[in-house]
């Protein structure tokens, strides 16, 4: 396994590329299969899902659309527990399909809240897409349809997730090591 030091802290390579890029294939399949006849919006959360995304949307064989929406509750390592909407969501969202596309859902809080937002603009339907699920560290009753890969409660990097901004371009996930 590949170690790299990104700021202070020294992380391995613990999910690989074509790892990452099969999971993501499966779960277009899914949504291929369950959404062939709707027209989803695809509504990322910037800044870490914006790979996953991508590569989410370029294996998609329905018509969909794709927009982005800001939210931020992370600082260094740790969740703030203050999740502020930064970018609001600038699409008409009454009788469309809506796919919440999360690099990571940890509490769940994050999601909540977008769910919560969403439903006040009285879409037909709300969705939730994860590349990443924490399922131990969920506080929150939700409904995660799409989640490509189940990881423990450790802090990560790579793939579009950060520490301190740094790491997004990194093509594997990799995880802190406990030194």
């Amino acid at each position: 396994m590949a170690r790299i030091k990104l700021l202070d802290k020294v992380f391995e390579t613990s999910i690989t590329e074509a790892q990452i890029q099969e999971r993501v294939k499966a779960v277009a399949d899914r949504i291929n299969n369950d959404m062939a006849d709707k027209n989803p919006l695809l509504l990322a959360v910037l800044n870490g899902s914006f790979m996953f995304a991508a590569d989410l949307m370029r294996m998609l064989t329905i018509p969909c659309e794709i927009s982005f929406v800001k939210l931020a509750s992370y600082q260094g390592t740790t969740s703030t527990g203050t999740i502020k909407e930064v970018i609001g969501i600038n699409e008409d969202l009454a009788g469309r399909t809506v796919i919440i596309v999360e690099d990571i859902v940890e509490s769940g809080l994050t999601i909540k809240r977008m769910v919560e937002s969403i439903g006040t603009r009285s879409p037909k339907s709300i969705h939730i897409c994860t590349l990443l699920m924490k399922p131990d560290r969920l506080t929150v009753p939700l409904n995660v349809e799409y989640a490509a890969i189940e990881i423990p409660n450790d802090f990560i990097v790579g793939y579009g997730l950060d520490y301190n901004q740094q790491g997004r371009n990194l093509r594997d996930i990799y995880t802190v090591v406990e030194e």
